[in-house]
């Protein structure tokens, strides 16, 4: 019998290293990096290994089997900056952690309802200080377009396993961060046609 609760991601082994590249010239040297919906758990342990041990993250997942695994890869790794998963749904009014310096979200906002976007910007909004991150990846239409065949095809598979799903317009979601009381994004694009949106908190 099995009793191991890792999950293996195949598009997190693709994507952590293109990820990190972006992201590490933005973090801090210490605070708290928040993720939000974090899945297995491998994106939280590839950045905690590749971060100083006062840089320390906090996990996140609505999901029982998938914070079992992030803390079941974190025990395995012996890192010290993860702390065990919690639950969090991004949609809520009131999350468990109520400060961060980063707030990191990859692969979300296409597969769940918009109000789950909403919640988490408004939810990035208040637990970051004034200049603080909110790190968003994925695949996004620009100006009401898709960017490729293949995420094209992808969103119709998404909106076929739930209407409320679907890959978004990246200037929708720029806006609602913008009203939230974030800068405009800086947007970096990524391998497999998808981008990375990151917005600092204004003062």
């Amino acid at each position: 019998m099995n009793d191991d609760a890792r999950q293996y991601a195949p598009s997190a082994a693709r994507n952590r290293d293109p990820i990190w590249n972006v992201l590490a010239p933005h973090m801090p040297p210490r605070g708290l990096v928040l993720e939000v919906a974090s899945g297995s758990g491998e994106h939280t342990l590839h950045f905690a290994r590749a971060s100083g041990p006062e840089l320390i993250f906090q996990p996140s997942d609505p999901d029982a089997a998938a914070r079992a695994s992030i803390d079941a890869w974190a025990a395995a790794s012996g890192l010290g900056n993860i702390r065990p998963a919690v639950v969090l749904d991004a949609a809520a009014d009131a999350w468990p952690v109520d400060r961060a310096d980063v707030v990191v979200c990859i692969n979300m906002i296409h597969i769940s309802p918009w109000s789950s976007a909403v919640g988490l910007v408004r939810g990035a909004a208040r637990v970051l200080p004034a200049g603080g991150l909110l790190f968003l990846y994925g695949p996004y239409r620009r100006s009401g377009a898709h960017t490729a065949p293949s995420n094209a095809a992808f969103d119709l598979d998404l909106r076929r396993r739930n209407p409320a799903w679907g890959v978004r317009d990246l200037e929708t979601v720029a806006d609602l961060a913008v009203a939230a009381g974030f800068a405009a994004p800086h947007i970096a694009p990524m391998p497999a046609n998808n981008f990375s949106l990151l917005f600092h908190r204004r003062p």
